[in-house]
């Protein structure tokens, strides 16, 4: 193998999504100073369809399928996603080579007022693209009106200031990242709202045969960010969930032990299961450990009440 290789990195061409990337591309650089790097962006199916809620354009991949093409012909050597848009099942020959170190999982509320979630006044209007952060909004308070908003983190802010809504909820790790901070009125507690099956981390992703990459990038691992979303995909995967699904969840892994939390809500948030395990890391392989924890409180949802809310939206989607 040639060491000034040049490895190209696949990435949507979203402002957000170029900053992950060139996060990335940056710390293999650090590492790897006799290779070169290169970036290609493109549009993906979910950034060209923005007139539609995500759960009714299709299925999934909606952010990534691309980008897994590219790959899968040799067009790019490794895609940069937000993990919280890679499906839990990779399509044959693709694997998470490796997870970034997470940025704060939690959501964000933006409100013109500055008030948090608590001080809104009674109807207040609050923006979303999201199924699980509807139900959750519903559960806390009922009253609040939702509306759906699509598009990356510029159009979103544009929508949202041109429109007289109260509020806007979105990832913080995305707003912080674009330097959007200073703007946040709350960061919404977790007993308040779970975020979304890893919120904050990036996945990297490439061919599982391809030795030479899964070197590089396993230098820039994160190993308690990897545990944690281990858990909460194999939760995802277990409950058969997706953007179509509001569920929440949000691992946390530390040197003996991961906990996990998680919560199926009905999207009207009437109904509300949530749950938490904790397991030690040292009861067998840690990936496995934490694969584990993922399955077990996923069955502890479904039993608690969440498998009839899961069941009604399955039903709703595909009629």
């Amino acid at each position: 193998m040639n060491k000034n290789k040049i490895i190209r990195i696949g990435t949507r061409d979203s402002e957000l999504a170029l900053w992950q990337t060139r996060w990335v591309a940056q710390r293999l650089r650090n590492a790897f100073p006799d290779h070169e790097f290169s970036e290609h962006s493109l549009k993906t199916l979910g950034d060209r369809i923005l007139n539609q809620p995500l759960n009714k354009i299709g299925d999934k991949g909606l952010f990534t399928k691309e980008l897994d093409n590219g790959l899968l012909r040799g067009e790019i050597d490794l895609a940069v996603h937000s993990l919280k848009d890679i499906p839990t099942e990779l399509p044959p020959g693709l694997t998470i080579g490796a997870i970034s170190e997470r940025w704060d999982p939690r959501d964000v509320l933006m409100s013109k007022s500055g008030a948090g979630l608590k001080d809104l006044p009674q109807r207040a209007v609050i923006a979303t693209g999201s199924l699980r952060r509807t139900a959750q909004l519903r559960h806390f308070r009922p009253d609040f009106q939702i509306v759906d908003l699509r598009g990356n983190l510029n159009t979103r802010f544009r929508k949202y200031e041109e429109a007289d809504w109260d509020g806007m909820v979105l990832a913080a790790a995305g707003v912080e990242r674009l330097g959007w901070g200073n703007r946040i009125a709350e960061r919404i507690d977790s007993e308040i709202m779970l975020p979304a099956v890893g919120q904050g981390s990036f996945g990297i992703m490439c061919r599982e045969d391809d030795r030479h990459i899964l070197e590089k990038i396993a230098r820039i691992n994160h190993r308690p960010s990897q545990l944690a979303t281990i858990a909460e995909r194999a939760l995802l995967r277990t409950l058969e969930g997706g953007c179509h699904v509001p569920i929440g969840a949000l691992g946390i892994a530390g040197n003996e032990e991961l906990t996990l939390s998680a919560c199926i809500c009905s999207l009207d948030g009437r109904r509300y299961f949530r749950d938490r395990i904790e397991v030690k890391l040292s009861e067998g392989r840690e990936a496995d450990v934490s694969e584990r924890a993922g399955v077990r409180l996923a069955h502890r949802l479904l039993a608690l009440g969440g498998r009839e809310v899961l069941d009604e939206m399955h039903l709703t989607t595909k009629g």
